[in-house]
């Protein structure tokens, strides 16, 4: 699904070059859920980006559904991502004067799909994730915890290839991290979707299938969690 070959990137300031990742190769395959784990400064978010084609590298080649997407152009890539990646983000980023349901649309209306098709798809995910009944309030009226469960549903409305989740936990409770985890794991499980999850925590990664480590830049491991942390994931 997803596979990055001798990826490195630069930053450039002034005469100074700064090189944030350097000769990044790994595979991940389609249904699997991943980990990127790195602490602040590891490079887990340049490389995030580069994977959703925010940013081109300045080495390597990074294909998604055997697509490269390094070798795309500014509107091709525009148009793949609308198509093959969804994203979930640490602060949710609903826009406020949306309803719940309208937010999940979003991206297909973007799509030109058709309200009805829109409306039937953001009401089937609404309960897909546990919250039914909020489709027609606005996100201010409902907790974090919600809020990342519609950020959830509107990551997955495309059916995407793959989704990159940027610390989805990361302002969230210890009792409603492990809510939303237990949320990604069964969406995985059932629709067989694609996740990468960035994160900084060696506890939200060991709810994963692999954990993808880095390090200065670098790729310090690839590896699936220790059998008895993995237990849960296996479950």
């Amino acid at each position: 699904m997803l596979r990055v070959e001798g990826l490195s990137h630069a930053f450039k300031n002034g005469n100074e070059t700064t090189l944030v990742l350097q000769q990044i190769s790994f595979v991940v395959h389609k249904g699997e859920m991943v980990a990127l784990l790195g602490s602040s400064g590891s490079g887990k978010s340049t490389l995030l980006n580069l994977m959703a084609g925010l940013m081109k590298p300045t080495e390597g080649e990074i294909y998604i559904a055997d697509n490269n997407i390094v070798k795309m152009n500014e509107n091709k890539l525009a148009e793949f991502r609308r198509t093959h990646i969804g994203f979930i983000f640490q602060a949710y980023e609903l826009l406020p004067n949306l309803t719940v349901r309208e937010n999940i649309e979003l991206p297909l209306v973007f799509q030109s799909e058709r309200p009805s098709i829109r409306k039937q798809k953001a009401l089937k995910l609404l309960e897909q994730v546990g919250i039914p009944d909020k489709g027609d309030m606005f996100p201010s009226q409902l907790s974090g915890g919600q809020q990342q469960r519609v950020s959830i549903a509107r990551s997955l409305i495309t059916e995407p290839s793959v989704i990159f989740a940027d610390e989805p936990t990361g302002n969230l409770d210890t009792k409603t991290e492990e809510e939303i985890l237990a949320i990604l794991k069964e969406l995985n499980r059932t629709m067989n979707t694609t996740f990468i999850i960035v994160t900084h925590e060696r506890e939200v990664a060991n709810q994963t299938q692999h954990i993808i480590t880095l390090r200065d830049g670098r790729l310090e491991q690839s590896q699936s969690p220790e059998p008895d942390q993995a237990e849960e994931v296996i479950q």
